[in-house]
């Protein structure tokens, strides 16, 4: 028999592989898999960053929305205020103007 190779290594069956070809695309496959897993593992240990970041934007963006709110507040309270101070100044011209039509007329 001319059988290749030797009993503890046997030669492959097959076509022979010349080492210039490309790869396979189950060679890929098999060759990306751990870095997928890799990565799907970095991802799992980034989970808790990710609610991190996402809370403080949360956060943010509520520190925001008050912040706003008390802006509102207080520019109707200075505008109130601005009115109440308006009539109260058209109140004492009133009685200024009526003193000296008083004063006019004795």
């Amino acid at each position: 028999m001319s059988v290749p190779g030797t009993i503890d290594r046997p030669a492959a069956h097959g076509p022979r592989r010349d080492p210039h070809m490309t790869s396979t695309t189950e060679e890929l496959a098999a060759a990306r898999s751990p870095r997928q897993k890799l990565n799907r593992t970095r991802k799992l240990h980034l989970i808790p960053e990710a609610l991190a970041r996402s809370h403080m934007a949360e956060r943010a963006r509520e520190a925001e929305s008050q912040r706003a709110a008390g802006q509102l507040a207080l520019a109707n309270r200075l505008q109130r205020r601005s009115a109440r101070l308006q009539r109260r100044a058209e109140r004492a011209s009133h009685r200024a103007r009526r003193a000296l039509a008083q004063a006019v007329m004795q």
